[in-house]
């Protein structure tokens, strides 16, 4: 049995990615901003949330397909995007990309990613997505349109949640920086990884695809992610930026990283089909409240009918569950699929979508849910409360007292 079999959760991927990098690649991955209170915040609203199961339900032939953007999927379920994957396992887009189109769920590719969006779209034609950065060259983001458009991609997510660049004190402290260059500590314990190393000795960090046709020709890697700096965090951008991508773009658009219930305001009144609530995985504004705790003003104000995604901090189908019971239409997970990539390649990012699935199915047949439909606010213990309390009557509603007249 391999290593990869015995794999039970996500943290079991997440030691066999830490065991392949050094520390000053897992750290990127790991890392988040300042004192990292954000990473904190993420893993804790989820952990607070408590699901009252119902029984006596038949759930035999309970499922989790979910439609988004009149698709339907395997699962409420997708990959986030992941910046420099392809840094921590080779073509490892390549591999998110196949293993979303096998598992049927959405891929969003990185803006930051090192395989072209082109590439990609040949092995997931229909499950790519992919992630505009505004640049400070306002041809480039119209191009990055127009060429998701060329290369068939339905769906683009522009993000909103990076107007500078962060303070992610880990990747400074171990000389994580552009071009990488490893210190004579690095190098020695990067010998305790000599996959990666290897790797990285024969190839170096490999070319931002999708920005390489915008340097100049012949640029080098480093030349390429110099070029990407330069280009973005842009502080200039607004609303008239993502107004202008709506313009180009007839498809479905997204913005990510709203966490203002007047930005969702906002974005809903200029024609946005969807929001991915996120706060980046904690790794832009370290005090920024979890997403799942603005998840549900969220909903209130753009109403029913806006497609809500979620990502940060989901690493338990039981996240999945919460954030739909919350109001979102799905959750997006980017560290989770990546120590898949990183643990075995596309076996291994399909292990990690297969274990997340699997905790799904076994969290609503414990709920009494056949379906995500049948899950809601109600199935929370602090609105489970809260409403009999607003109501006057005992945790026996009137649902309940009709349920069991039914049976008899």
């Amino acid at each position: 049995m391999s290593n990869l079999d015995r794999a039970i959760n996500i943290d079991d991927l997440r030691r066999l990615a830490r065991r392949r990098l050094p520390r000053i690649m897992f750290d990127f991955i790991e890392g988040g901003v300042e004192d990292e209170v954000g990473l904190a915040t993420n893993e804790s609203a989820f952990r607070r949330r408590r699901l009252v199961p119902r029984y006596y339900v038949d759930t035999s032939a309970r499922h989790q397909r979910t439609e988004i953007f009149g698709r339907t999927f395997s699962s409420p379920l997708g990959i986030a995007p992941t910046g420099l994957a392809g840094a921590f396992y080779p073509d490892a887009e390549m591999h998110l990309a196949r293993a979303a189109a096998a598992m049927n769920i959405p891929y969003l590719m990185s803006g930051a990613a090192n395989t072209s969006m082109e590439q990609a779209a040949k092995v997931a034609p229909d499950n790519l997505w992919y992630q505009i950065y505004g640049a400070k060259d306002r041809s480039i983001a119209a191009d990055l349109v127009r060429r998701a458009g060329d290369c068939g991609v339905r769906t683009i997510v522009v993000t909103a949640d990076v107007p500078v660049s962060s303070n992610r004190e880990r990747n400074r402290r171990n000389g994580f920086g552009r071009p990488l260059r490893l210190g004579v500590g690095t190098i020695l314990e990067s010998l305790l990884h000599p996959s990666w190393l290897l790797f990285y000795l024969r190839k170096g960090i490999p070319v931002m695809g999708n920005w390489a046709p915008y340097a100049p020709a012949g640029a080098s890697a480093d030349q390429v992610s110099d070029m990407f700096a330069t280009q973005t965090p842009d502080a200039s951008q607004t609303w008239q930026d993502l107004e202008a991508i709506r313009r180009l773009w007839p498809h479905n658009l997204m913005v990510k990283g709203l966490l203002h219930p007047d930005d969702a305001r906002i974005a809903a009144g200029m024609g946005i089909d969807g929001i991915v609530v996120s706060n980046h995985g904690g790794r832009q504004l370290d005090l920024a409240p979890s997403p799942l705790d603005v998840l549900p003003q969220i909903r209130a104000v753009v109403g029913p009918d806006m497609v809500l995604a979620l990502d940060s901090g989901v690493r338990r189908g039981s996240d999945a569950v919460v954030a739909r019971c919350l109001g979102a239409d799905f959750v997006m997970t980017g560290r989770a699929t990546l120590y898949g990539a990183i643990a075995g390649g596309t076996d291994g990012v399909k292990k990690s979508i297969a274990i997340l699935q699997r905790e799904i199915d076994l969290t609503l047949g414990q709920l009494g849910c056949i379906d995500l439909a049948a899950l809601g606010p109600h199935m929370l213990l602090e609105n489970l409360w809260t409403t009999a309390l607003a109501e006057g009557e005992p945790l026996a509603d009137k649902r309940d007292i009709q349920a069991v007249e039914a049976y008899r």
